[in-house]
């Protein structure tokens, strides 16, 4: 199964270009600014942030760098919320091409799940910005650069993996199921509070710890955090769970799709 999606995703990756870059075209028409948006909008973001839980609401960990531990959960978080919620209406959406010519249709989550994704890097740099110029050396709250960024990009490849999955599933129930894409979005916002981004999970039971510990999202944010804010490395067994994590849900969202899309057409 895999290798016939490589290769039609190969066969057809003219296609699936025009599509990330009609996204790009629709999201920035009529915008002064364009594709700079992709960054100074998670940079404001980020700004606004900063203000509200550093300053406001008095949120702060004692020898970390907070605003560093709150970015490096926000960009994941929003990227799997954004990608998914492009992902699952991409059939319906495509309703029209898909009923006229004959398309993989499983090319159009993975378009989605692209463009959110290159955003999700351009919302980096400003990242990296925080974390080279914030933190206090004398707290012990300054971050550096060391070798272990060399692990992110597995880390994010990992946890494309796991979005591109959820998008199969996601984009196989709206189909059928239109109610979908307003239950999704209760569930995200349920997501958010069990996902640590705000808080430490320290703060939980230990009981509940081990239930938070089991959320996938939780699994690449603290790969990353033990980069950024501590330059550890994150143990084999931990990069394993990763790439497990994410292998495993773009199965089950391969198999989910596979088996139904030839139903969509009924649907659309």
């Amino acid at each position: 199964m895999l290798k016939s999606i490589y290769y039609n995703v190969k066969k057809y990756r003219f296609l699936l270009n025009q599509l990330v870059i009609r996204d790009f075209k629709i999201k920035y028409k009529r915008s002064v600014l364009g594709v700079l948006w992709s960054i100074l909008y998670p940079l404001l973001m980020m700004m606004v942030m900063a203000i509200v839980f550093s300053n406001m609401f008095k949120f702060s960990m004692e020898g970390v760098n907070y605003l560093v531990y709150l970015m490096s959960g926000l960009v994941i978080f929003n990227y799997f919320s954004e990608a998914t919620n492009s992902a699952m209406i991409s059939i319906l959406g495509n309703s029209s091409l898909i009923n006229k010519v004959y398309i993989p249709k499983y090319i159009f989550p993975i378009a989605k799940c692209l463009f959110v994704l290159i955003n999700f890097v351009l919302s980096l740099l400003p990242l990296f910005l925080i974390i080279l110029f914030s933190g206090n050396p004398a707290e012990g709250t300054k971050c550096t650069l060391n070798i272990y960024y060399l692990l992110l990009p597995f880390i994010y490849f990992c946890m494309f993996m796991f979005v591109v999955g959820v998008g199969y599933v996601l984009s196989t129930v709206a189909v059928f199921l239109r109610d979908m894409i307003y239950i999704w979005g209760i569930m995200i916002t349920i997501l958010s509070y069990f996902t640590p981004v705000f808080y430490s999970i320290s703060i939980m039971p230990e009981k509940l710890q081990i239930l938070f510990k089991l959320n996938p999202l939780y699994i690449y944010i603290n790969a990353t955090r033990e980069i950024f804010l501590f330059s550890n490395c994150p143990t084999p067994l931990y990069l394993l769970i990763c790439f497990l994590s994410g292998f495993g849900m773009l199965l089950i969202g391969l198999f989910v799709f596979k088996k139904k899309q030839n139903k969509f057409i009924y649907y659309l």
